[in-house]
């Protein structure tokens, strides 16, 4: 396979390790307790939910980097909620916040449409609810 970035590798227990092939960084998953599992790591869904408020501060960063604004500080807070037939994320709800942001508020705005243009907000299924909360 080219370009392959990541290795995953099954361990018993509904357990998995990736490894970032680049830099050796290792995550490990675990099933939730709802779902057969331990909860003794991220869940592959809790992943989806943490990478979608990852990549939007990230794509802000991009933005605020140019823009001269300080996001250090800057956090997220993320609920997962799960569907049961079929078994998939409903909803996602963030809470971005940066108490002490200084920007004008049409810098608020442009990271506001960052965020929700992100690439992982475009490429979840559009029956995924994202309900994004900015406070700054």
């Amino acid at each position: 396979m080219e370009n392959q970035i990541i290795e995953v590798v099954y361990h018993r227990g509904l357990r998995t390790e990736a490894t970032h092939l680049r830099s050796g960084v290792k995550l490990v998953t675990d099933a939730p307790v709802d779902n057969n599992g331990k909860g003794q790591s991220f869940s592959p869904t809790d992943l989806v939910c943490s990478a979608l408020c990852s990549c939007m501060m990230t794509i802000m960063g991009i933005l605020a980097e140019r823009e001269g604004i300080d996001l250090n500080g800057m956090t997220g807070k993320v609920v997962k909620i799960m569907s049961a037939n079929p078994r998939k994320i409903e909803t996602v709800k963030i809470q971005l916040e940066h108490k002490s942001l200084v920007a004008s508020e049409e810098q608020k705005e442009k990271l506001k449409r960052a965020a929700l243009t992100c690439p992982v907000a475009l490429s979840l299924n559009e029956n995924v609810q994202q309900e994004i909360e900015f406070l700054f």
